[in-house]
């Protein structure tokens, strides 16, 4: 019998495995990756086109785009699309992301041809209907009118605002007005100028043959059509960071923002930037978790995370108080801060961060459709898989040096952004 009174050792995770996949080129000279593994008869097909903010010639014309390709096509009103796939066991989403669109097929192999006929006219020759759309902006403003009572969505679209810009592709927000501006032709118009060869990828996982890529080829060859690679539209950033409070009468707390422009996963400080987030406030046992939640009692939940994206990426620390711990919230925060900058973690403390951090790198890679996830991120953004074998290596080997280092350049606190929603403010 096992001694229940002693805790089992803890052991640590060495290496992180993430398998190369197969590239081929269709035959319109889209290059499809595929990762084949599992034992289950299933694979997941994913067609992905840099079509998002960053490409579009009007605001909220790419999510209202992505949203609307399985609503309807030449062949096929939305209803028959959702009901066919539903009969073979498939699933048709169309996630938009804020710098791509991608069309994702879950599919059981064996239906495979029954399913593919219909996703070629999703991708090639989508109706947009004028109904479907008049409710897409029907809906988004509703939904719309509830977010902007809440003071917690005030923050965040306010920070991110603040810190790329109102005109931003990363910072516009979305309103009733912005939405009623939609047409049916500038969908068209997005569609057809984005949707094409030249800002296509495709990722296919599962357990895949031979077979099944040539029907995958000729079907994407065809459906995919040819145009060239847009250029995106990224602005310059020139906003000096400053706090900003805003009135929100009826809320029962107040939502706590801080923030700051960061980078991408190519900036040769992402990986420490990772590790140093998490110490923060990336985990349950993080600093601001211990600090505002665990000795003071002033919230339930508090965060900070990194969040990069394919041209720029920021750092955003969150919280919701009461509305009389506010000021003392935002002290406790730069106390933090300041710590981060000033004091060298305990080598306990960053052992803990080491050990949770690459355990969820090790979760984000169970199964073959988790880790095509994390090749497709991965080549969007014109990395490799070695560069989770070099995350790791950063992840196993910061010091607490170096963290301090990070913290003095990125968690000063002239450079970041404060917004305070709630009623007494």
């Amino acid at each position: 019998m096992p001694d229940r009174s002693q805790a089992p050792l803890i052991k640590g995770i060495d290496q992180l495995k993430l398998p190369e996949p197969q590239k081929i080129l269709l035959g319109n000279g889209v290059p499809m990756y595929i990762l084949s593994m599992g034992r289950q008869e299933v694979c997941k097909l994913e067609i992905v086109f840099r079509a998002g903010r960053p490409y579009e010639h009007k605001q909220l014309v790419a999510r209202a785009t992505s949203a609307l390709l399985r609503e309807g096509t030449a062949h096929y009103t939305g209803r028959v699309i959702a009901e066919e796939m539903d009969y073979h066991g498939c699933s048709l989403k169309t996630p938009f992301n804020i710098d791509v669109t991608t069309i994702t097929l879950y599919v059981v192999n064996k239906h495979l041809d029954k399913v593919l006929p219909m996703l070629a006219e999703v991708i090639s020759a989508p109706s947009f209907p004028e109904k479907e759309l008049r409710s897409f902006i029907q809906r988004n403003q509703q939904r719309l009118q509830i977010d902007l009572s809440k003071s917690d969505v005030l923050a965040y679209r306010k920070i991110t605002e603040l810190i790329f810009g109102e005109q931003h592709p990363y910072g516009y927000n979305s309103f009733a007005e912005t939405y009623s501006l939609l047409q049916q032709e500038d969908l068209f118009q997005h569609f057809r100028r984005l949707h094409t060869s030249g800002n296509a990828v495709v990722f296919l996982s599962g357990k895949v043959d031979q077979d099944m890529i040539r029907r995958i080829d000729d079907t994407l060859s065809n459906a995919i059509k040819e145009g060239p690679t847009a250029e995106p539209w990224v602005p310059e950033i020139n906003a000096q960071p400053q706090r900003l409070n805003i009135s929100q009468k009826d809320s029962l707390q107040t939502a706590v923002r801080i923030g700051r422009r960061l980078f991408n996963r190519h900036h040769p400080d992402y990986a420490g930037g990772y590790v140093l987030n998490n110490l923060l406030g990336g985990y349950f046992g993080s600093r601001l978790m211990t600090n505002i939640r665990e000795r003071h009692g002033y919230t339930y939940n508090i965060y900070s995370l990194v969040d990069p994206m394919v041209y720029d990426g920021g750092l955003y620390i969150g919280t919701e108080v009461s509305n009389e711990a506010v000021e003392d919230t935002l002290r406790q925060i730069h106390i933090e801060l300041d710590r981060m900058r000033t004091e060298l973690v305990s080598e306990e403390e960053l052992e803990m961060v080491r050990n949770y951090t690459m355990g969820y790198l090790l979760s984000l890679l169970d199964g073959v459709f988790s880790m095509a996830e994390v090749i497709k991120t991965l080549y969007l953004d014109g990395l490799s898989v070695s560069f989770i074998d070099q995350l790791s290596e950063v992840i196993r080997n910061i010091s607490a040096e170096e963290l301090r280092e990070l913290a003095q350049r990125y968690l000063r606190r002239e450079d970041l952004w404060e917004v305070v929603v709630g009623p007494n403010v």
